[in-house]
């Protein structure tokens, strides 16, 4: 979410990176736990779990579930007579899967079993991604293509109509300069398609000609690089110390959906804050979209690898004074 909600290109430690990228799943990630938490729009939450785990023969898998509770609501008929509460949700399991081809190539997949259920209405569907990806460590480059969500619903809502997940072709570029502790990150999303903008009578900017009172178009270069960076999230990574990240986005689709005509707007804009500590982790980060609508998020994630290997050391740590 800090870094725009397209960071799927990161060859990290951090496991919570894998609920958006399962090609980087490995065994770096074996025995890590992670728990997330955002306070998301209204009485809505958006909150998830994910373990890893890496078995000797099978493989590295991360198991995770997903869950967007959108709280009590008083239902009525058509009259407005009150018929009592109901809730509505969204929920999903999921089990990725990584492999590495070669030191510099992974590949991996989510499997993704949806269940949503408003008042008495329910679906249920799967949706699968896939990505591979390539990481160099001598230029500190790492690159992603992730192809999110195919898949369709097997119970619909309304016998007949079945519809599908929202499917994107995603491609993403992290990079760690050398001699500066900063990261950049590229993603480009919504490759499927190019047109992402809407120019018709509808649209609130759009000012109209007062002596033909005829609505003024932008140039064609105008709606051509507005359109092209509709694509693109833009991320910057800092790292003052090894145990602290500091992380700041801009996302120009978000701007341009979200804004509003009467005011100046930060949508589009997030940020955030990591720290890893000797196995633990703990994250913060916010979002804007539109004027009193800046989700916030956290994070923890556990390795309990490294936890034990330090409990073990400081055992024979104490021992050995106990000894001398």
């Amino acid at each position: 979410m800090a870094l725009g909600g397209g960071l799927i290109s990161v060859y990290d430690n951090d496991p919570t990176l894998l609920i958006m990228n399962p090609s980087y799943i490995g065994e770096r990630h074996h025995n890590n736990l992670v728990l997330n938490f955002t306070d998301y729009f209204s009485n809505a939450n958006y909150l998830s779990a994910l373990y890893a785990y890496t078995f000797p023969k099978a493989g590295s898998f991360a198991f995770s579930v997903k869950a967007v509770p959108y709280g009590r609501f008083m239902g009525t008929d058509a009259s407005g007579l009150e018929t009592g509460y109901f809730t509505a949700g969204d929920y999903a399991i999921s089990l990725g899967w990584g492999r590495e081809l070669s030191p510099n190539f992974t590949i991996g997949a989510n499997l993704n079993l949806l269940l949503c259920t408003y008042e008495s209405y329910t679906s249920f569907g799967f949706a699968v991604d896939v990505a591979g990806s390539y990481h160099n460590p001598d230029k500190r480059l790492s690159l992603t293509l992730l192809a999110k969500n195919i898949g369709s619903e097997i119970k619909p809502f309304v016998a007949g109509q079945v519809e599908t997940p929202p499917f994107d072709l995603q491609l993403a570029l992290s990079q760690r300069l050398q001699h500066v502790p900063i990261r950049y990150h590229i993603s480009l999303h919504s490759l499927y398609r190019w047109n992402m903008n809407y120019y018709g009578d509808g649209n609130p900017f759009l000012q109209t000609d007062a002596f033909t009172n005829t609505i003024k178009y932008p140039s064609k270069a105008a709606q051509f690089f507005d359109n092209f960076f509709r694509h693109i999230i833009f991320g910057l990574e800092i790292e003052p110390i090894q145990y602290i990240s500091i992380q700041a986005a801009y996302n120009h689709n978000v701007h341009q959906e979200m804004k509003v005509v009467a005011r100046s707007s930060l949508a589009g804009f997030s940020y955030g804050l990591s720290i890893n500590v000797k196995g633990i982790r703990f994250g913060f980060a916010r979002t804007h979209y539109a004027p009193g609508a800046t989700p916030n998020c956290f994070n923890f994630a556990l390795d309990f690898g490294e936890l034990s290997k330090m409990h073990q050391s400081n055992k024979a740590k104490k021992l050995q004074r106990m000894t001398d």
